[in-house]
């Protein structure tokens, strides 16, 4: 399949937050990248402008939409790039929106998350194309509190021992990841710097030291194979 030049256009929620490995990805295959940073009230794209949406995370919540409206703003754009068959990823945050958008809430997640931690496919996860050849189970990096709901046609593809919502599959062409695959080590240096409240200890929450000696590289890897396969779904 040939696949061309695509506009990707992705959300972010806070100054200390990039989209991290994707940035190269893009760059190295020819496609173009714009950034829209809502919490600073710039106005969200046209769903025609775009071929490939990615909502970002950030530190809101999809529960507190009457203190963050432009979250409901996001989610329209989301729901008209569903429509329109645009291909959609949702990474923390953006995984709880997608399901916002599709009516099912976000819940508390059973386990607080922060580090570098494993995840297991579901029968369903292990038969997705995405994740071919990844194996039942791999390392991923969290930084979180909430998971997103699973609406009607959604179908689980991972979970892990302290959130049992980790990857989900919302339709054709339209994914969500509780996790991040795509955190750089400068990128979690930044995140321990501005959040260092989340790193309190609990059972899922990485020392500093751990987190920042993890392979982020090798699971920056395995995310550009993911994006390689969704482009060519």
């Amino acid at each position: 399949m040939l696949i061309t030049s695509m506009k990707i256009h992705a959300i972010l929620h806070a100054s200390f937050e990039t989209v991290g490995s994707i940035e190269g990805w893009a760059l190295e295959n020819g496609h173009s990248l714009s950034l829209t940073h809502s919490y600073l009230g710039e106005l969200l794209p046209g769903v025609g402008d775009i071929d490939f949406l990615i909502v970002m995370g950030g530190p809101q919540s999809p529960r507190e939409g009457d203190i963050y409206p432009y979250l409901v703003e996001e989610m329209k754009l989301i729901r008209d790039a569903i429509r329109a068959k645009k291909l959609v990823l949702g990474i923390c945050l953006g995984a709880q929106l997608i399901g916002e958008a599709l009516g099912a809430r976000t819940m508390r997640s059973p386990e607080k998350e922060i580090g570098v931690w494993p995840i297991t496919l579901t029968e369903e996860g292990r038969g997705d194309p995405l994740f071919e050849s990844f194996g039942s189970t791999f390392d991923v990096m969290h930084w979180h509190n909430d998971m997103p709901g699973i609406p009607e046609g959604g179908v689980l593809l991972a979970g892990s021992v302290g959130c049992p919502h980790q990857a989900i599959r919302y339709g054709e062409g339209v994914y969500g990841f509780q996790f991040h695959m795509e955190i750089t080590g400068e990128g979690a240096k930044a995140m321990c710097e501005h959040c260092p409240g989340d790193l309190r200890a609990s059972r899922f929450t990485q020392a500093e030291g751990d987190l920042l000696g993890s392979d982020l590289a090798g699971i920056n890897e395995k995310l550009e194979i993911i994006l390689d396969r969704l482009i060519k779904k």
